[in-house]
């Protein structure tokens, strides 16, 4: 299979399997939406993010189990948020014969990340294999799964040189409710000047690490990296690797205002070295509501 070269944001991934592993959790989370039409009250919305389906970093039993406990749910919609592998394309063939069996009333969306633009191959043989099994692929993109009310826009991955949300979001009522799938979240302080009532990411898997009462360790690591010479990061092991996944990591996971919109991470499915602790993969089920 050709290859081509790296995109100038990737890094190469350790290819080390992770030694920590947890079980899945279902996140349940209300999201309250101005302007919400009566009739999209209490409609469900299920996102996976992060799935590094290359052999190492995400099992077939999680997998299987995950895709199962989303069916449970009877979602109206199935939202998919990027790096569906980790570098090599190809294992997105069977991973696309797993994902074919999620159920929704109206189908399944999916933005991709940057794992996804790894090769310059990658992004059109993702997208075809995951179009392939009736996922509907949005790059720049507005779709309306739900009617003309309430738009999804998906976004391209920052890193890709692509991400263009001004065309968008411009063209768009101020007036309706719309819900944004962007990768990294990271993007959400440059969606700031426009209305967006839910913004759906993932990226950093949570920071896998998350310490009782202090937080996760790319979150510890800021102070750090933000008084220490830069000519030593490299000497000062995941400094620079962390701050090279997002600027904001106190967006790292979970839900977030970010000025007037409404921001939720998702920690992911797949699982990097050394592995998780107190931030398991996670499924995250959204049930939308009017704002009274």
């Amino acid at each position: 299979m050709a290859r081509g070269k790296l995109s100038p944001h990737a890094t190469k991934p350790n290819p080390l399997t992770p030694i920590w592993l947890e079980p899945l959790t279902i996140e349940r989370l209300t999201i309250e939406i101005p302007n919400l039409p009566s009739s999209l009250e209490g409609k469900k919305i299920v996102q996976l993010t992060d799935l590094h389906y290359d052999g190492k970093r995400l099992s077939n039993e999680l997998l299987e189990e995950t895709i199962t406990a989303s069916n449970r749910e009877n979602p109206d919609l199935v939202v998919l948020t990027g790096d569906y592998v980790t570098d090599d394309p190809s294992p997105v063939h069977q991973l696309a014969t797993y994902l074919k069996e999620l159920n929704s009333h109206h189908g399944t969306v999916a933005v991709l990340g940057n794992h996804d633009n790894y090769f310059l191959d990658s992004r059109e043989m993702i997208t075809k294999a995951l179009q392939r099994v009736d996922i509907e692929i949005l790059w720049n993109t507005i779709t309306y799964p739900f009617g003309p009310k309430l738009p999804i826009v998906g976004l391209a991955d920052l890193w890709s040189g692509e991400f263009s949300p001004r065309p968008l979001l411009e063209q768009l009522d101020p007036d309706l409710p719309r819900i944004v799938l962007s990768h990294n979240p990271d993007t959400a302080a440059l969606l700031k000047p426009w209305r967006v009532d839910l913004q759906l990411s993932g990226h950093t898997h949570g920071g896998q690490v998350v310490l009782p009462k202090l937080g996760s360790f790319p979150v510890l690591l800021e102070p750090l990296r933000k008084n220490t010479p830069k000519l030593l990061h490299p000497y000062i092991p995941l400094l620079r690797d962390c701050a090279r996944v997002v600027k904001h990591w106190e967006w790292g996971k979970g839900y977030h205002h970010v000025g007037e919109n409404q921001l939720y991470v998702n920690r992911g499915l797949g699982t990097y070295f050394p592995g998780r602790l107190n931030c398991p993969p996670e499924l995250t089920v959204i049930t939308l509501v009017q704002d009274n």
